[in-house]
């Protein structure tokens, strides 16, 4: 990875104002994790923040930038957002150092939820944005618990790898580089300094899933049945995103309520990470408000 001089010198912090963070204990389990809360107290409901494979919470708390920050923002539109190092990532680790299954997080996930709602106001319930691998684990979890989430969005995540399934643990590490990122100037300066604190190896057992996925989507899908959004970013490269691609898949949600797909230009697969970040997550989170809003208008 080439760093610029800008991005060598440029002072990371490590969290955005108001941002704290916090264990759980789920499962067995201590999670690590962030958290942020509206400034006045009252949370109109909780966006749960679920990382991709080889980062961490972090990635939803971008420093190169003030506003990268969804959970900054989030807090400032009176949303809790509570941000978790996946089982296998942060303080879990030394626990479960091969990882968990998607099955086994998909247990983990829920435990997480309802211990942080003992100790935090969630407001309406829990709404679930999630990145990449943590895509998978939303769509299993919301497949395996109906009824946990009022919605879910979900980028960087399709149905079908753009590259053979078999040969992804034979792409070079600069390939694999180059797929996740996308173009450099996507991103702002200081990006890959304070990336290197956010990046986790893959546990092994999770990685051994990587090339299941279709097979598990296919399974999966007919059993998800919360609102989802799922955003395509402009230059992604694992996934197979053209009008045929979505058409099948949106085709196999079919229990889904409603099924919104949507462009995120200017771009990499890394979206919350990017130049793009901000306005990716205002699209998500007014795709929550619209959820809360339908939800309102059913309460007599």
């Amino acid at each position: 990875m080439s760093v610029s001089r800008t991005d060598r010198k440029k002072t990371v912090p490590t969290h955005s104002a108001g941002v704290r963070p916090l264990l759980l204990e789920a499962a067995g389990l201590t999670l690590s994790g962030l958290v942020a809360e509206p400034p006045g107290g009252g949370s109109r409901a909780t966006v749960v923040a679920v990382h991709g494979g080889g980062m961490r919470a972090g990635y939803f708390d971008g420093q190169a930038h003030p506003g990268l920050s969804l959970l900054a923002l989030g807090a400032r539109l009176g949303f809790t957002v509570l941000a978790l190092d996946r089982p296998g990532y942060g303080r879990s680790a030394a626990q479960v150092p091969a990882g968990l299954t998607l099955g086994e997080q998909a247990v983990v996930l829920p435990a997480a939820l309802d211990a942080f709602a003992e100790r935090h106001d969630v407001g309406a319930g829990f709404l679930m944005l999630a990145h990449s691998y943590g895509g998978k684990l939303a769509l299993t979890t919301a497949a395996h618990c109906p009824g946990l989430l009022l919605a879910l969005d979900v980028s960087g995540l399709g149905h079908r790898y753009a590259v053979e399934s078999a040969g992804l643990s034979r792409i070079r590490p600069h390939v694999h580089w180059e797929r996740t990122w996308g173009p450099l100037d996507l991103y702002p300066p200081g990006t890959f300094r304070a990336a290197q604190a956010l990046v986790s190896p893959m546990p092994s057992r999770e990685a051994s899933e990587v090339a299941l996925w279709p097979g598990m989507f296919d399974e999966l899908a007919p059993r998800v049945g919360v609102p989802l959004r799922l955003t395509f970013a402009e230059h992604e490269a694992w996934w197979l995103h053209e009008e045929p691609h979505i058409a099948d898949l949106t085709a196999r949600l079919e229990r889904a309520p409603l099924v919104r797909v949507e462009r995120q230009p200017g771009a990499g697969h890394n979206i919350s990470l990017g130049r793009a970040a901000r306005s990716y997550h205002l699209r998500a989170l007014a795709f929550f408000e619209e959820r809360l809003a339908g939800l309102m208008a059913t309460v007599p």
